[in-house]
């Protein structure tokens, strides 16, 4: 699984961000990580340098292997917690997606063969 991250104008990229971003979705996601292929995350400050209740926003784009992406967006006072909450809305997203394709399985194991 390939993690990518983006930043907006005013967040600075560091390599301390990136690195724990990627150790955080890594962690998380890691349990259904055979099914994603890439991960693009976008972090911005929608106020820039004014303070505001929930001016941080972390999208995630999720591309899993022969399905199409999933986009999540999540805002909260700090990027952390931008991130935290945008990485449980794409587990929920993605289990659910792969729930229904293994309901599919299933249901097409337990027909009958038709003669």
């Amino acid at each position: 699984m390939q993690i990518q991250v983006n930043a907006g104008h005013h967040i600075e990229a560091r390599e301390a961000l990136v690195a724990r971003v990627s150790a955080d979705l890594s962690s998380a996601l890691a349990r259904i990580s055979d099914h994603i292929t890439r991960i693009e995350v976008h972090l911005s400050d929608e106020n820039g340098d004014k303070n505001g209740q929930h001016d941080h926003r972390c999208t995630l784009e999720a591309r899993l292997e022969r399905r199409q992406p999933v986009a999540v967006t999540h805002h909260a006072a700090t990027l952390d917690l931008s991130v935290s909450g945008a990485t449980s809305k794409l587990l929920r997203v993605i289990d659910s997606q792969l729930g229904r394709l293994e309901d599919r399985r299933r249901a097409d194991d337990t027909r009958p063969a038709e003669i």
